[in-house]
């Protein structure tokens, strides 16, 4: 029996992580992290009875305790750290969580030699030379269980790293993928979490409509392959069959295709290097398919790509400014304080500003530093704390 240690058990990753467990007897839930949700988090430790669980607040810790006496709680960010590294069993932690709020744990529990099934791309857009230098240091697998890396991992399979000649990396262009830049003036928070393929969070959901969320996967795809950024491309591939491809140098290309559902490339780290079956995933019926059809990507439509590519190259830490702002913008936009192309123009502003801080050795000191001071930047200029 694998043990598993889960952060963002509320989310949709989570939730998906959640329903593969349920339906498999080879795996044991230690321990979850699930934010404010109290209500999710009590309906969790009823079915699943984790030994572990941490929440956002301690009221509603306390709460929880009442009803829960045999279990351990914790809050706040010591309480996700706790959930990653909670007990002295190996396991794999998955990290399902949203935002910076991901890389302190995941480093704890590479550090308690468990292995690492990763959705949050902040870990390594942010401390992705950290990271994998940890993971060969303690000798521990990290999985990609986001649908673009695990795709691009499973074509990996079929060749040798330097005959690879690219990465394609597919994206299906997100809520607005057929509308002009100007048409983006007035768009609303509705507009925008209404992703025409995938039921995400709201944050990612945003972050695929600005195609930020694009930027970050190449970033993310530069540390988890090694791959140099010459090599990284982006494409439009509005039906989200293929999840991305990769290259050889002989001109044969390695696509990974199904139907969009995260629950597979959970599942398949789960089982590596199986391809378990699972009544909950729809295969792809290929005589109703018709066609599927490709965009080129355009850095002027969508210039925070662009602008993934300059950061992720200078490296050090302006992938932290890069993605700090976003999540500063992003939380104004939802909280109805901007308006969406305002994300854009805020982020823009604060690589420009901050580009001459930026220092070429990372500790994760520096890294939690800069965020914090990019957030502060941001929210301080809309009195938000």
């Amino acid at each position: 029996m694998k043990n598993i240690f889960l952060l963002g058990a509320s989310g949709s990753i989570g939730t998906q992580t959640l329903d593969i467990i349920s339906n498999n007897s080879d795996f044991c839930l230690k321990s979850i992290s699930i934010g404010k949700n109290i209500k999710r988090a009590t309906s969790i430790i009823k079915e699943f009875k984790p030994e572990f669980v941490g929440v956002s607040s301690k009221e509603d810790m306390l709460k929880l305790v009442k009803e829960f006496p045999e279990v351990e709680f914790g809050y706040g960010e010591e309480g996700l750290i706790k959930a990653a590294t909670y007990g002295d069993e190996g396991g794999f932690l998955i990290n399902a969580v949203v935002g910076m709020v991901g890389l302190v744990p995941t480093i704890a529990a590479i550090k308690k030699k468990r292995d690492i099934l990763l959705a949050n791309k902040e870990t390594l857009v942010t401390g992705g030379e950290i990271i994998m230098k940890l993971v060969e240091e303690y000798q521990v697998k990290l999985f990609p269980i986001d649908s673009e890396h695990s795709a691009i991992y499973q074509c990996l399979i079929s060749g040798r790293k330097e005959d690879v000649s690219r990465i394609i990396i597919t994206a299906s262009g997100g809520a607005f993928r057929d509308k002009t830049r100007d048409e983006l003036v007035d768009v609303t928070l509705e507009e925008a979490l209404h992703h025409p393929n995938w039921s995400m969070g709201n944050k990612i959901t945003v972050d695929c409509a600005t195609m930020v969320n694009k930027g970050l996967e190449v970033i993310e795809a530069h540390y988890l392959f090694d791959m140099p950024y010459e090599k990284i491309e982006t494409i439009i591939h509005p039906e989200s069959i293929i999840h991305s491809m990769v290259e050889y140098k002989d001109g044969s290309t390695m696509a990974q295709m199904s139907v969009p559902n995260m629950m597979l490339p959970i599942q398949y780290a789960l089982y590596h290097p199986r391809h378990r079956d699972n009544i909950s995933l729809e295969k792809i019926d290929f005589n109703s398919l018709g066609s599927i059809s490709f965009r080129k990507m355009d850095f002027l439509r969508y210039p925070m790509i662009k602008m993934a590519y300059e950061v992720g190259k200078k490296g050090g830490l302006m992938p932290t400014v890069y993605n700090a702002a976003n999540e500063a913008a992003v939380d104004l936009f939802i909280q109805g304080k901007i308006k969406f192309i305002e994300i854009e123009n805020i982020i823009k502003e604060m690589v420009l500003k901050y580009q001459n801080k930026n220092i070429a050795k990372l500790t994760l000191e520096s890294i939690l530093k800069m965020d914090l001071e990019v957030k502060e930047d941001v929210y301080g200029r809309y009195e938000v704390k």
